[in-house]
C-alpha cells in the first residue's frame, strides 16, 4: 500500500510530495562491489541518482500532482482503462539493475548510467487491457503531450520493461520523470524511456508518428555495443609506472563478453571485468600498465557475449546512435 510521508523531497527544479514506495515483489539481487574502491577514477558500478544524466526537450520540469495523477490505457485494447498512482503501486512491483543510454551519446560520451528501478511490468498492465487487432507499437505519452514509441514486439519478448516509479531505492525524482517513467532494457531512451507517463496508446506504426519519428530517428533503436575509457583521461598528464587504465562498456540485452584495450601501435589486449550483473547492466572493467614516459594513445573496444565485436567505423547519433572505437591521448611524465 502506498504510504504518504509528512514533508517534502526536493530535486531538481520542482518541490515534489515525498512518499514511501511498497517493497517489490520480485527483488534484484545485492548488487556486488564494484572496482571503483580499487581503481582509482573509475565509474562506480551504481550512478548515484544526482550525478545520473539528464536529456530532454523540455525547458523546465513538468510538476506533477502524484495524488490527481492517472495512466491511462487506450487504443488498440479491449478494455481501455485508467489508473491512479495507488492502483499502479498496488500492482505486483519488480526491482531491476538497468543501464539506460540516450541516443545522442557520443564514442566516449557520458550520456549513460546504471541505476536499480522498482516498478510494474508493462506487460501486466498491457495484458489488463487486452490487445485486439495488429498494433506494432506503444505510443507513450507525457504529461505535457511529448511522445515516444517503443515497438511492442520488443515490450513482449520477455525483457523486464517496466512502469517505473522508483530509482536507486526511492522515488522517482522530477528530474527523473516523477511519479513514473517507462524503462525499456535495451533500447535507446528515446524510444523506450518516457518520464512523466500518463497515458500508454496500443497502435500502429502506420497510424500515429511519435515526436522523434516525426524528425526521422530510428524506430528500432536497440543500443549498440561500445566501451569507455575513464581513467586516464583524455589529454591528461600521469605519472610513469604502474597504473590502470579502466572504465565501462555495455551491450545492454546481450551482455559484454570482453573489453579489449591497445596501447599506440601494439596488440588488442583483454582486459580484467568487474562483477557481472546482468546482461542488461555495463561492466566495469581495467588493464595493468606500466607507463613509459612519452605521449601514449590508448584506444578501446568491446565485445558482446554473442562474440560480436563494437562496430569500429564512425557514425554520429542521428539515427541510431553513435558508433566507432574511443582513442585517448596521455602524456606520461
Amino acid at each position: 500500500m502506498l504510504a504518504a510521508v509528512g514533508g517534502q523531497l526536493r530535486s531538481g527544479a520542482q518541490t515534489i510530495k515525498k512518499i514511501v514506495l511498497p517493497a517489490a515483489a520480485d527483488k534484484a539481487k545485492p548488487l556486488p562491489t564494484g572496482l571503483e574502491g580499487t581503481v582509482p577514477g573509475i565509474s562506480p558500478l551504481r550512478t548515484p541518482t544526482d550525478k545520473f544524466y539528464r536529456v530532454d526537450t523540455n525547458l523546465t520540469v513538468p510538476k506533477v500532482d502524484v495524488d490527481t495523477w492517472t495512466l491511462e490505457i487506450d487504443g488498440m485494447v479491449e478494455k481501455p482503462f485508467t489508473m491512479t498512482f495507488a492502483e499502479l503501486s498496488e500492482m505486483p512491483l519488480i526491482e531491476r539493475d538497468i543501464t539506460m543510454t540516450c541516443v545522442s551519446n557520443e564514442v566516449g560520451g557520458g550520456y549513460i548510467g546504471a541505476a536499480r528501478w522498482l516498478g510494474v511490468r508493462l506487460t501486466d498492465v498491457l495484458d489488463r487491457a487486452g490487445i485486439t487487432g495488429s498494433p506494432d507499437q506503444v505510443l507513450s505519452t507525457a504529461v505535457d503531450g511529448f511522445t515516444i514509441s517503443t515497438p511492442l514486439a520488443v515490450v513482449r519478448d520477455g525483457r523486464d520493461a517496466m512502469i517505473a516509479i522508483g530509482m536507486n531505492g526511492a522515488q522517482l525524482t522530477d528530474t527523473h520523470g516523477f511519479p513514473a517513467r517507462l524503462i525499456t532494457p535495451g533500447l535507446y531512451g528515446f524510444v523506450g524511456a518516457t518520464k512523466w507517463l500518463t497515458k500508454l496508446t496500443l497502435t500502429t506504426y502506420a497510424a500515429e508518428q511519435s515526436y522523434w519519428t516525426k524528425r526521422q530517428w530510428a524506430t528500432d533503436a536497440p543500443i549498440k555495443t561500445s566501451a569507455r575509457i575513464d581513467t586516464p583521461e583524455p589529454l591528461s598528464t600521469i605519472k610513469a609506472g604502474m597504473t590502470a587504465i579502466g572504465g565501462v562498456a555495455w551491450a545492454q540485452h546481450r551482455g559484454v563478453g570482453k573489453v579489449e584495450v591497445k596501447i599506440d601501435d601494439g596488440d588488442w589486449q583483454e582486459t580484467k571485468l568487474g562483477p557481472d550483473v546482468n546482461i542488461d547492466y555495463w561492466r566495469q572493467w581495467y588493464l595493468p600498465w606500466d607507463a613509459k614516459p612519452g605521449l601514449h594513445r590508448i584506444a578501446v573496444r568491446a565485445v558482446d557475449r554473442q562474440g560480436r565485436a563494437q562496430i569500429t567505423e564512425r557514425a554520429t547519433p542521428f539515427p541510431s546512435g553513435s558508433s566507432g572505437i574511443q582513442e585517448v591521448v596521455v602524456t606520461v611524465a
